[in-house]
């Protein structure tokens, strides 16, 4: 008996003893990278908020970032461009642009070439400000009627064109054409336009036919979403600024509909992002969205604020609080 209880009081030990060594063994370097990615995304799991305002001015028409600094123009604010620091959002000061005009409705930062880009719809124009130095300008000639703006994978320039002839062009960080897109008959009113991985464009249309177009490089739309103009999800009315996520999802500012609009790669499913901001967004026109740093900006031609929004890994979200 006694033989029997020693036996049994041995393996209870040994078991203790085991499930402590389990409790206590060193992880191996496999399991320690899996338990410091959780952590990792844990501790960036914040929710996206807005984060900050710029307040009410004149109609915002572009916004833009590079590094410390956040670029705003707005509209018959002529030849400035104003500067803001992007931690505290006070204003800095103001680039002045000689010979810019008061309908600057494109506004791009290129990190790669270290400048800022500016349509001039006045003046059929564009206008390259260096940002080290003394902010050199340079300007030259686009076709008629000059709209939104966007820097390609290329480091080049993407310029839409409002003027009657309907188009996309493409320059090098000094002006130079590189390509000249004749955009298919019935897109009637682009307003911006992105180039995607694919080499395509998204091109914003407001003409009869208010819509996000997915169009060739020979100008043909390839595929659409929007239709008729309205405030239904499957509408939009004057759809405006573009933006686009890692995932290639499709942020739309939806003006006079006063919201965001998210669509799919296919451009066939959409929902919206509602931002809760006072008094609701009025009037989105302008977005420029910093992966790197996972912020949106919202220019406001209605508000005539900025509007920043933190935490946005990407356009899946539903609902921004403020």
């Amino acid at each position: 008996m006694c033989e029997l209880a020693l036996t049994k009081a041995q393996s209870e030990k040994r078991k203790v003893k085991s499930e402590s060594a389990k409790r206590k063994r060193v992880l191996t370097p496999l399991e320690i990278n899996i338990q410091g990615a959780v952590a990792c995304l844990d501790s960036n799991s914040s929710s996206p908020t807005v984060s900050h305002v710029i307040p009410r001015g004149n109609p915002v028409t572009g916004v833009t970032s590079l590094g410390d600094n956040v670029f705003v123009v707005r509209y018959t604010t002529e030849q400035k461009i104003e500067v803001y620091d992007a931690n505290t959002f006070t204003l800095q000061r103001h680039i002045t642009v000689p010979g810019l005009g008061p309908s600057t409705y494109g506004l791009a930062a290129c990190p790669h070439n270290n400048c800022l880009y500016a349509s001039d719809n006045d003046n059929s124009s564009v206008h390259r400000v260096e940002l080290s130095g003394s902010n050199a300008v340079m300007k030259w000639s686009v076709a008629r009627w000059p709209a939104g703006l966007s820097v390609n994978s290329e480091h080049n320039l993407l310029v839409v064109i409002q003027g009657g002839e309907w188009k996309l062009q493409i320059f090098t960080t000094h002006g130079t054409l590189l390509q000249n897109i004749q955009l298919q008959a019935d897109i009637e009113s682009p307003s911006h336009a992105i180039q995607v991985p694919t080499s395509q464009f998204l091109v914003s249309d407001s003409g009869s036919l208010h819509r996000v177009c997915l169009v060739g490089v020979d100008g043909a739309v390839v595929r659409r979403y929007g239709g008729q103009r309205g405030s239904q999800l499957t509408q939009m009315n004057y759809p405006a600024a573009l933006a686009v996520d890692r995932k290639g999802r499709v942020l739309v500012a939806d003006g006079w509909n006063n919201r965001l609009l998210v669509i799919d790669q296919s451009l066939s499913v959409v929902h919206e992002m509602s931002v809760c901001v006072d008094g609701g967004l009025k009037g989105p026109r302008s977005l420029w969205y910093d992966q790197s740093c996972r912020r949106l900006y919202i220019g406001e031609w209605d508000g005539g604020r900025v509007i920043v929004i933190d935490n946005l890994n990407d356009f899946t979200a539903a609902q921004v609080n403020a």
